[in-house]
């Protein structure tokens, strides 16, 4: 269905240049404006259109009127047939564009291989750029259909050469510790069993962590150092972009581990591999905000508990004019006598402990509120 134009992109996209209007010239009626409205067509998308519905009706009034034909003779235009295919070949002729042949399809298709596909995954994005590289190359793009294909097989065939780019740069010693986290021994849900626990380390590694503890931490602790015992180096994905290591992670988390052993050796080792260089960048996170948390955690109970503590000793002591005259009378009193027997009636030890605590916090003597 074609989409309303503005006037601005009408006479930016459909108006007839002279060489183009030196093309229609010799043309009459139906004849000339379907042949124009087929030129301008493809000058603006490098292929023509696959039906009548796909050029606006503003598009071909406007063309209508610059060529001098009423729009209405459009309808009389043949879309299929002999003319349209001599219009065809003529505007190609004219325009030094060729329809793509089979050669054309494998050379754009290796072009995707070793230009786009490596480093761009998406079908929407490799698509649009086979059709740019085809108006570069000044080839008609080929059917939907075909395109699609080409695009497939490119995107297959480019992880392809990723897959065993990451598999030759890890050394023996490191293939067989990966294959031995998805190795036979142990059944799909990660559990131990027969001779190996590696899907058990797997489930593990693939895990997320738990609350806040030092149970936890110790746990993540272990997972980094299953990742590490593994020794992948530090370069295998150097040259490989992140979002292609990303969506290999995402992929590799989810599939069981007979899954993940079922693929071809490249596909397996690169999927693991881009799993666990990955949760090793994330499970140092994890550990470092576990860490914060653990900090703020204890300064938060040591500021309560100090606050325990000094309120409990800034307790104030209340009647201290009247408690220290009745000690000072006592006192001077007493004679001879004990301290327990003069002094502690009239202030017990334990009042005297709290008046010497808040004398000590105030850090100057006490005085009468």
């Amino acid at each position: 269905m074609a989409r309303e134009l503005g006037q601005d992109e009408l006479i930016d996209r459909w108006t007839l240049v002279e060489a183009e209007l030196a093309m229609v010239a010799g043309k009459r009626g139906a004849t000339r404006l379907g042949f124009a409205v087929l030129l301008r067509f493809y000058t603006e998308h490098g292929r023509f259109p696959r039906s009548r519905s796909e050029i606006p009706d503003a598009a071909v009034d406007y063309v209508a009127r610059q060529v001098g034909v009423p729009v209405t003779e459009l309808a009389f235009y043949d879309w299929s047939g002999r003319t349209i295919e001599f219009h065809r070949s003529q505007i190609r002729r004219t325009l030094g564009f060729r329809e793509c042949s089979v050669a054309d399809a494998d050379k754009l298709t290796e072009w995707l291989v070793t230009t786009v596909t490596q480093t761009e995954r998406g079908a929407e994005r490799v698509r649009d750029q086979l059709l740019d590289r085809c108006r570069e190359e000044r080839i008609e793009p080929p059917t939907g259909g075909r395109v699609d294909r080409i695009v497939r097989s490119a995107l297959h065939r480019g992880e392809e050469l990723l897959f065993a780019r990451v598999a030759i740069r890890l050394s023996e010693a490191v293939r067989v510790r990966l294959f031995a986290l998805v190795a036979a021994g142990a059944d799909d849900d990660g559990q131990p069993g027969g001779d190996g626990d590696g899907p058990a380390v797997l489930a593990s590694i693939r895990s997320d962590p738990g609350n806040v503890s030092l149970n936890t931490m110790l746990t993540e602790i272990a997972k980094l150092e299953a990742v590490r015992a593994v020794g992948l180096s530090a370069g295998v994905f150097a040259d490989i972009a992140p979002k292609v290591v990303a969506a290999w992670r995402a992929r590799a988390a989810v599939e069981a581990p007979s899954h993940l052993r079922g693929h071809a050796p490249e596909v397996t080792l690169a999927l693991l591999a881009a799993l666990l260089h990955c949760r090793e960048r994330e499970i140092t996170d994890t550990l470092v905000e576990l860490l914060i948390s653990t900090v703020h955690r204890i300064n938060a109970r040591a500021e309560v508990r100090v606050t325990k503590e000094l309120i409990k000793e800034f307790k104030r002591v209340t009647g201290k004019e009247n408690l220290l005259f009745r000690v000072a009378e006592a006192t001077v009193n007493a004679g001879d006598q004990l301290v327990r027997d003069t002094v502690f009636p009239v202030a017990p030890q334990a009042v005297l402990a709290d008046l010497i605590a808040e004398f000590k916090s105030s850090g100057r003597p006490t005085s009468a509120p």
